[in-house]
Parts: structure tokens; sequence; C-alpha cells
């Protein structure tokens, strides 16, 4: 039993004794795409300190959520990955996403790759996404933290996994900053393409359907 439980058999009682901590679901959103290095999750999460990340990784392995491994080549060393009782978190975070985005923003940081990516998830119309399907590949070029994303649109639902697609339809790339507005429709994509903010290349098509399917809830 954690040091903090809450004493209660209720099943939210428990799944908030093992990921109710503060950072604990943060942790987790940063690993849905993939495994991760410690460097890297601390870049994605600023506003925690080492003590605090170092324990909450602590705490999530313990509770079988997390598990340290080996990266692959060409980089190796140790990565933080979601075991698979971790993944089944994915779903939970996508409501709570959901939920969360119809609150007033009030924070004036910016998301991190993966914030961004569950965003768009949380944000996507299942009724826009039905009936079709498409591989997206992003390619995040900021300085700090560059990133390959590959979304897929299948069944009516946007899936998505750190690492580049293998035949994307389409890849959309640039900085953050440029592809954030356009993905949630304060700017135009033609726009960021015409004034070199953005590139695409292959099926234009396919990322203006997916990027038409994303629509931001009105705040409550």
């Amino acid at each position: 039993m954690p040091e903090r439980s809450y004493d209660d058999p209720c099943g939210i009682a428990r799944a908030l004794d093992a990921v109710g901590e503060r950072w604990a679901l943060l942790v987790v959103r940063e690993l849905l795409l993939g495994p991760k290095r410690y460097s890297e999750l601390a870049r994605g999460l600023p506003g925690s300190s080492p003590t605090v990340l170092s324990q909450r990784l602590r705490d999530l392995e313990a509770s079988g959520i997390v598990t340290r491994t080996t990266a692959g080549p060409p980089g190796g060393g140790r990565v933080y990955a979601l075991t698979p009782r971790g993944r089944e978190l994915d779903d939970v975070l996508l409501a709570l996403g959901r939920w969360g985005s119809r609150t007033e923003q009030t924070s004036a940081g910016a998301l991190s790759p993966d914030a961004f990516v569950l965003a768009l998830r949380t944000t996507a119309d299942p009724a826009r996404l039905a009936g079709w399907s498409a591989r997206v590949e992003l390619r995040i070029e900021d300085d700090a933290a560059p990133d390959r994303v590959t979304l897929t649109v299948d069944g009516g639902r946007l899936a998505a996994a750190r690492g580049p697609a293998g035949e994307p339809d389409a890849v959309l790339a640039g900085p953050g900053a440029a592809l954030r507005p356009v993905a949630f429709g304060r700017r135009s994509l033609d726009d960021a393409l015409a004034a070199g903010d953005l590139r695409l290349e292959g099926d234009a098509a396919a990322v203006r359907r997916l990027l038409g399917a994303v629509v931001p809830p009105v705040p409550a």
C-alpha cells in the first residue's frame, strides 16, 4: 500500500493510490508515444524538480506502470517505458484531456511535443475520422527537442506513436511554434506553407482532412 494511501476499496481510490500523486499522470503522458531517457522526461516536464521526478518514476515503477529498459541502437542507454498496464492509461488520459480542455486555459507555457500530440488526439472528432484511413508523419523541428511522430487515422480513431512512418501518405514538418496554431485552427495551413514556416510532402488532401477533424472544444 502506498505511504499516503486513501485506504478505500473503491477502484477510483485504488487508481489514485497508483497515479494520483502530483506529476504522475504527466509522466505517463510523456511516455505514451514511446520510451524516453530521464533527460527527455525532464525537458518535457520543466516545472518538476529532479527530486520529485525521480520519486514519481520510482513510484510508477513500484506500481507496475513504468519500467526501465535499454534503448536500441544507435543511441542505447537506459530509458523509461510504459508497461502494458501503463499503456492501459491511454484512454484514461484522452478522456481526462477532453474534460480538461473545456476549462479556461491560464498557463502561458508551451505544450511539449507529447502534450501537443495528445491534444490533437483529444480534440479530433471521431465522426470526422470515420470512413477513411491515413498515416501522416509529423516532424517537429524544435532545436531543443526535435521529434518525429506518426499519426494514424483508422476506424474513426487517431493513434500516435513516436518514430517515422515507413511509407506515410504525407509528411508535415516545421517547428512546434508553427505547427500548433495550424493544428488548432488559429492559422491556415496555406498561410504557414506560403510563409515557409511549414513544409508538406505527399498527399496534401490527407493532411487537410486530418486538420479538419481537429475541433478545439469551447470552454465550459
